[in-house]
């Protein structure tokens, strides 16, 4: 730990916190308070239970972002004054007012108080946390204890706001979405449920009385999502529409809030489908030099059966990330990143909670805890084709989210505490991770055929999301060949299934997704395209003289804003 400590300060410059920091310092510590998962994500010491979803939790939240904004206002008026208004505070001011403004603009708009959605919200936050809280030591499980024990708070918070959105903003989330979030809440309610499951491996580590605790509040919580899947559906589905489009309005809004900037969306819609027919081409090119003749989605079906390209169990997933990331992080230390030696370690986790997805948790402030890239393996499933997944490794671990946000940790001495831990930005960071993917097959790692075409799946996979998003949110005019007429649900599976290769299980969770959860999942290949825009901008900027090696640096080291801010940092 000593060793991190002493690297980190030799390798960047210290920085003399400013009246900016201690209000972003400020505004974190306060967060915190309000919202105690960020402790908890974070591996700090949290004292304060769980997040307070109420009206009155995101009432107090929103208050507390007032009161900063007005702080920094006063903040920035006085260092101009003075002349001590430096780099490093500008882009904090921007990216404050940027992040800070957005989600106000939600609350105002009664957008926070009906979070519902197959994916992220407080449901899939209470049940995921539970994923990254260590089972290691007697203090480990008393945290999950008290975490348990403030779930039932934090459960009947959330029926409030949804109760309050129903009958004072008139706001309810559409039927569909509400049925899969009660099937959800079943699951943690039934007898096998993730907390009894979970506690029960603390009955031969811990005390008698810790162990009766666990059980206790671990029923306590049990019940307490049996109650949200009972409230769903009698008190909230009757009053649910049917459409899940949520209109160009709200949409405006998710978009900003997923990418940090304002584009003009049907202007991006239309490049969406240029975009795919032009990697609809690439991939077409690549399966004909691998087998001759055949089509596409055969040669990703002959690959997905090449014995040597599959693995079997998820131990022999792990092991084939774990070494996947390690060359990845050994060969571009070499030449093309700037990797500090804490961040030279990730660890490749096999997820308990088994929903398929795959994520990345950002190291522990001392990185005592490290980075660690996580795959939810789904019940039953046994196979795994490399071909497929090399590049998700790139976009999870390096150069994608571990050397992002990996980087934002390290930058202690010079970032404050609000831009290392809690600006984040889809947009950047899931447009940055979808970069790396590109720029490691630019620079030669995923020259193997099969292996190239498995990221051009992937940028399909995300150019396909753009264009269902916005399209069907929006409602626009899908594609003749799929008859035309405004985007629904119908056509929005008769495009993915005609251009996503993806077992029709999960393909089927990710059309939920994409219609419960406006903005986000665009914000991967706008992102990538806006990251590409901004390096272009600054090549054309500095001529002769652009280094990519540095502009990389330049970037990471700014932590994850918005990208207009991003943008006007690195033009300025």
């Amino acid at each position: 730990m000593t060793s991190h400590t002493s690297r980190r300060t030799s390798s960047t410059s210290r920085r003399t916190p400013s009246a900016v920091d201690a209000i972003a310092d400020a505004y974190f510590d306060e967060l915190c308070v309000l919202s105690p998962s960020i402790s908890l994500f974070l591996g700090t010491e949290n004292p304060h239970g769980f997040d307070d979803y109420s009206p009155d939790g995101l009432k107090a939240a929103d208050e507390l972002r007032t009161r900063t904004l007005a702080d920094i206002d006063a903040a920035e008026a006085e260092a101009s004054a003075e002349g001590t208004l430096d780099e490093t505070d500008l882009v904090t001011i921007d990216a404050m007012r940027e992040r800070l403004g957005i989600a106000s603009e939600l609350f105002e708009a009664g957008l926070q108080h009906t979070v519902l959605n197959v994916i992220e919200t407080p449901l899939q936050q209470m049940r995921d946390i539970f994923d990254l809280l260590p089972t290691d030591t007697a203090a480990g499980w008393e945290t999950i204890s008290a975490t348990l024990a403030a779930l039932p708070r934090s459960i009947a918070g959330y029926q409030e706001s949804l109760r309050y959105a129903r009958d004072e903003l008139h706001r309810v989330p559409a039927r569909l979405q509400i049925e899969r979030i009660a099937a959800q809440a079943d699951a943690l309610s039934g007898a096998q449920n993730r907390f009894s499951s979970l506690v029960a491996r603390a009955e031969a580590t811990v005390a008698d009385s810790l162990s009766s605790e666990l059980t206790s509040h671990a029923e306590a919580a049990r019940a307490g999502f049996s109650d949200l899947a009972r409230f769903l559906r009698t008190k909230l589905a009757d009053h649910a529409p049917e459409t899940e489009a949520c209109g160009s309005e709200d949409y405006a809004l998710h978009s900003r809030e997923f990418l940090g900037a304002e584009v003009d969306l049907e202007e991006t819609y239309e490049w969406a489908l240029d975009q795919l027919s032009s990697i609809d081409a690439e991939q077409r090119r690549i399966a004909d030099r691998i087998e001759p003749g055949a089509e596409l989605f055969d040669v990703m079906a002959r690959l997905d059966k090449d014995p040597q390209r599959a693995l079997h169990g998820t131990t022999a997933l792990q092991e084939w990330m774990q070494g996947v990331a390690d060359e990845a992080i050994t060969e571009l230390g070499k030449t093309h990143f700037d990797i500090p030696e804490p961040l030279r370690t990730i660890e490749c986790m096999i997820a308990p909670s088994a929903t398929g997805a795959v994520y990345y948790s950002q190291p522990s402030e001392d990185f005592s805890r490290p980075g660690r890239m996580w795959w939810s393996v789904p019940e039953g499933v046994t196979e795994f084709a490399t071909w497929q997944e090399k590049t998700t490794v790139y976009h999870e671990g390096v150069p994608g989210h571990h050397l992002q946000m990996g980087q934002a940790s390290y930058l202690a001495d010079s970032l404050n505490k609000w831009r290392r831990h809690v600006c984040w930005v889809s947009g950047h960071g899931e447009g940055w991770a979808l970069y790396a993917e590109r720029l490691m097959a630019e620079l030669g790692f995923l020259d193997e055929p099969g292996d190239y075409l498995g990221m051009l799946d992937s940028q399909r996979l995300r150019t396909s999301r753009v264009i269902v998003d916005i399209g069907f949110h929006l409602g626009l005019n899908a594609p003749a060949h799929l008859g035309g007429g405004v985007w629904d649900r119908a056509k929005a599976w008769d495009f993915l299934t005609q251009n996503v290769a993806m077992e029709r299980t999960f393909l089927a969770f990710e059309l939920d997704r994409y219609l419960g959860w406006p903005g986000q999942a665009p914000s991967y290949k706008i992102g990538q395209r806006l990251w590409e825009d901004i390096r272009d901008e600054s090549h054309a900027a500095a001529g002769a003289g652009f280094d990519l090696k540095e502009f990389h640096s330049r970037a990471l080291n700014l932590g994850s804003i918005g990208l207009d801010p991003l943008r006007r940092a690195l033009l300025r």
